[in-house]
Parts: C-alpha cells; structure tokens; sequence
C-alpha cells in the first residue's frame, strides 16, 4: 500500500468519524417531542363548554412552543394530543387508555366528574399526572390517587356557598331540589343539602333525573305543589336551562338554585327569559378579575375568533402547572413530572395555583351570579 493510499484511507475514516460524531450531536440537540394528553366532551350537549375546554389547553400549548422550552438542556417541542370523551364515563376510560397508549407525559382533564373519575385510576395505574380544569366532585381527590390534580375548587365549597347564600341573603327556608344523577350534578346537589339543613333550611323534597332529560313537567308539577322558596338544581346548561323554562311555564316562581354547570353566558339561549330567576356559582374567580385576565381574553380572542366560556383559562393554568413541574424537575418523564407536582407554586392567569395533600386547590374561590337580561352579572365572591 502506498503512502498516499494510506493516507487517503486515513482522511476517509476520519471524515466517516467526523460525520458519525455530526449525526451523534444532531440526534443530542435534536427537539424532544413530548405529548400532553387532553380530553373533554366536544360531541354531545355539552360541547361547547368542552371545545372551550380544549381551546385553553391548546393556547397554552401553542403559546409555550412559541416562547421555546427547554428542558434537561433539550429543545422541547409540545404535542397537544386532545380527546373527545363525549361526556361519556365509559368513553372517558376509553380515551384515557389511549392517551396512556399514545405515551402522553401528562393530562388535562376531563371536563366532567362523571368522566374525571373513572379515568383517573387508569392515570394513576400507568403513573400519569392528571390535571382537571374543572371536575368539582370532591371523590375525585379522595380517592388516594397521587396521580389527580384540579385547578378548581370543590363542590365541598361551592354547594355550601349556595347554601349560605340561600339562607343569609335571600332568607330561604323551605327548598326542593333536583339532580342529573351525575357524579357532579348529584354531587353538588349533596354538598348543597348538608349545608342548607346546617343552615336550618328545611329541605322539602330532592328528585332525581338524568342528564338527557328534556322533559321536566312532572317533577315540577309536583314542586309546585310544595310552594320551595328555592329549587336547587344539581346538572348542566343543556338540561337545567329547559328546566328553568318549564318551571317559569308552570308559574313557579321561587328562586332557581345552580352550579357552575349553569352558569354560562350561553344559559339565556336555552333558558329564555327564565334565565333571570336563576342564581349560580362559579367554582373560580370572574375572568376579568383575574391577575391575567383581560390579556387572556385578548389572546384567546385573536387565537380563535370569540370570547372564551367558561373553562379555557382554567384549562390554560393545567398545561402551565404541567410544564412548571417539567422545569423545576427537569424532566419531561412523567415520574418526574408527578414527583415535582406537590411542591407546585404556579402564578398564572387564575392567580397563585398551590396543591394540599389530595391536589385540590389550597385556596379555592366560589363567585356568585344572577341574570338580567340575559346577561351574567356578579353578586359576590367568596374565598375559601
């Protein structure tokens, strides 16, 4: 062999090495693509609320990626990986398992209590971090699962509230009330029976219906006959807005008692006029109240080409308490993130977001509204 072969030979091999060690380095600075699971209900009665749901999380996402993320020295790319769980708690599980299957590192969700619930054991099996925007069922967090989380206070806080409202403003003493049968709908209605029987109300009847009722003329004739000064309503806009027309229909004119379910801009449209007998909560402060509200309305605004519901900024705060967690492990694996989450001390658009031992909120807030007009507007708002 010639020198200059040799040699040749020699500078082939170390540009192989070279451009082996290139590729090597490319594949160390490459983006990491990490997924974060989501799922609401964007098909069925209360889609609406769940595509506000996902535009939150989406925003957040998008808005994460455009600032760059960085985490363990990696470029991280998100993917938003949103599911439809129908409001469904057996399609929640369903969505849940192939979100695991889909190697998300993390979940917002779901919507609803009926589907928070059953998807939540199926998070903790595979050890994923689920943050609800807006489940309030206290079982939720009860459960002993490390894995749940919400950015929302609890209907151990809103039903009460209610109910004090109910007895030391409005001085009811006799109520009825009605349920969906849902995990939240009944829920609240329970948390809202204790604490009016605390607050010496007398609690004249409590029925149950479904959450595809359309048809409420019986339990009504029969409330009617009862003379409540109060009803109280455990359920969503898509069932409680035909009932609060059914009951102004029937003549029944005591004050309609709700949650949060109810308690959207959209209520008038399914309501009609009725919609000003109805006093609700919200388990969180009013948006433009917020330390970053009116700027979220804007960007929400732009991003999608109207107002935001009801859930998006809660759903905003889950995607941001998630990549917080990221970065003070970081670490984009889910046993880091899950690791990180109980020392969360998260300021976003909702405020300061900090978890107790269950991963409710430490500092819950109920606001309370009435209608005029149609329209929303604020009563008060209780920290709890």
């Amino acid at each position: 062999m010639s020198t200059s072969t040799a040699l040749g030979r020699g500078m082939a091999a170390v540009g192989i090495l070279g451009a082996f060690t290139a590729v090597a380095m490319g594949v160390a600075h490459a983006d990491e693509i990490v997924k974060i699971g989501e799922a609401a209900p964007v098909t069925g009665p209360a889609s609406y609320l769940g595509k506000d749901t996902e535009n939150g999380a989406r925003l957040a996402i998008e808005e994460i990626s455009q600032a760059g993320l960085v985490i363990g020295g990696k470029k991280v790319t998100l993917v938003f990986d949103a599911q439809d769980d129908a409001g469904d708690p057996r399609q929640a599980t369903q969505v849940a398992q192939k979100l695991v299957d889909d190697k998300v590192v993390a979940v917002v969700g779901h919507m609803q209590s009926g589907s928070t619930i059953p998807a939540s054991k199926i998070y903790n099996d595979a050890g994923i971090v689920q943050v609800s925007p807006s489940a309030t069922n206290p079982a939720y967090t009860l459960q002993g699962f490390k894995t749940a989380y919400r950015v929302v206070a609890t209907d151990a806080q809103q039903g009460p509230t209610l109910a004090d409202y109910a007895a030391k403003t409005l001085k009811v003493r006799t109520v009825a009330i009605v349920d969906d049968s849902t995990a939240y709908g009944q829920g609240l209605a329970v948390e809202f029976e204790k604490q009016a029987k605390a607050n010496g109300i007398t609690v004249l009847s409590h029925d149950a219906s479904t959450d595809k009722a359309v048809d409420f003329r019986a339990i009504l004739t029969k409330i009617k006959g009862e003379k409540p000064d109060a009803i109280m309503y455990g359920g969503l806009d898509g069932t409680g807005g035909p009932f609060a027309k059914q009951a102004k229909q029937l003549g029944i004119t005591a004050k309609l008692l709700a949650g949060d379910g109810l308690c959207a801009d959209d209520l008038a449209k399914l309501a009609g006029d009725a919609a000003d007998n109805v006093i609700c909560s919200i388990a969180g402060a009013p948006l433009l109240k917020m330390s970053d509200g009116p700027a979220f309305v804007e960007r929400y605004k732009k991003r999608f080409g109207y107002a935001p519901v009801l859930n998006s900024p809660f759903a905003y705060d889950a995607v941001g308490v998630i990549v917080d967690a990221m970065k003070r492990a970081q670490s984009t694996d889910p046993a880091g993130i899950l690791a990180a989450m109980p020392a969360t001390d998260y300021h976003g658009v909702l405020g300061e977001t900090q978890f107790d031992s269950k991963g409710d909120l430490r500092h819950g807030v109920i606001s309370l509204y009435r209608y005029v007009g149609g329209k929303q507007e604020l009563l008060g708002v209780v920290a709890k």
